[in-house]
């Protein structure tokens, strides 16, 4: 089955999809060897991991569709990508999807900001007009080759501009053909509910640690009518403190030995990142 027929098949599911996020390839293998059916490229991590800053529209296409290369290459899972505003306008955004595509990704998230783009729980964020994103949408889809490619448009206008400006952008955007709606930054359970009432393609919701959205358990999304659920912060906040907890230790202790118990072991390592196939694969190909 097609990663992008999948992606779909498990979108229309009952069950919410759990797509945790994932800051590098590394972190994509350890969501799927735990057992979920996707994993999110986070463009927060990317900007974090890539260049240990923030994400403010730093990274360029170019290294946002190497990330996205390799993450892909690293599963088998689904992976829905963060494309951010398509780094241009719609001609752009054609070009973008294109890549994405052809670099194997399942799933393509574009935004409606004013480009250089900033983390949507940030403030100081700016939209472009809502004729301008349905252009990009449009642009988005005629791109494709295809046509199962998912499409998810997110709107960053409710912290400046209000709900009702949000919900008639995400309605906009599903009649232009989005086939996600992500409504970001959404601020009580109330909202969160009111988008539903909207309306009818699959929505996403963003669990920021910290954010502007109320921190809500899957089953819970699930019952308010969301299809999808990204952490697209969690996998980068939880590598930072691990890391100051381990060279700290270092610096304290002038050894790692008695940090080992919060390590995964050599063995297990090397099972994680597939040594094993490899060294099936020299033992086929590798003649000497």
């Amino acid at each position: 089955m097609k990663k992008t027929t999948q992606l779909r098949k498990l979108l229309n599911s009952e069950e919410i999809l759990v797509a945790p996020g994932a800051h590098d390839a590394l972190t994509a293998r350890v969501i799927e060897k735990t057992g979920f059916e996707a994993v999110y490229m986070t463009g927060y991590g990317q900007a974090a991991s890539a260049l240990g800053k923030p994400d403010i529209g730093l990274l360029s296409m170019t290294e946002m569709l190497d990330r996205a290369r390799k993450m892909v290459s690293a599963v088998e899972v689904p992976v829905i990508a963060d494309a951010d505003t398509g780094f241009g306008n719609a001609i752009t955004v054609m070009r973008t999807v294109e890549e994405y595509e052809a670099a194997g990704v399942a799933g393509v998230q574009l935004e409606d900001q004013v480009a250089p783009k900033r983390c949507g729980h940030m403030l100081g964020r700016k939209v472009i007009s809502m004729d301008e994103m349905v252009g990009k949408i449009k642009a988005a889809k005629a791109a494709r080759k295809d046509e199962e490619l998912v499409i998810v448009a997110r709107t960053d206008a409710r912290t400046v501009h209000g709900i009702d400006e949000a919900i008639k952008r995400a309605k906009a955007y599903e009649s232009a053909g989005a086939d996600v709606i992500f409504v970001e930054s959404l601020e009580t359970k109330e909202e969160m509910e009111r988008i539903h009432k909207e309306l009818s393609v699959p929505t996403l919701a963003n669990m920021v640690e910290g954010g502007r959205t109320p921190l809500l358990t899957n089953d819970q999304l699930q019952d308010l009518g969301y299809g999808l659920v990204i952490y697209p912060t969690a996998s980068t906040y939880v590598y930072a403190k691990a890391m100051f907890g381990l060279m700290s230790k270092l610096k304290s202790d002038k050894t790692t030995e008695n940090y080992t118990d919060e390590m995964i072991t050599f063995s297990e390592f090397n099972e994680l990142v597939g040594l094993g196939d490899f060294a099936d694969l020299e033992d086929k190909f590798v003649k000497e």
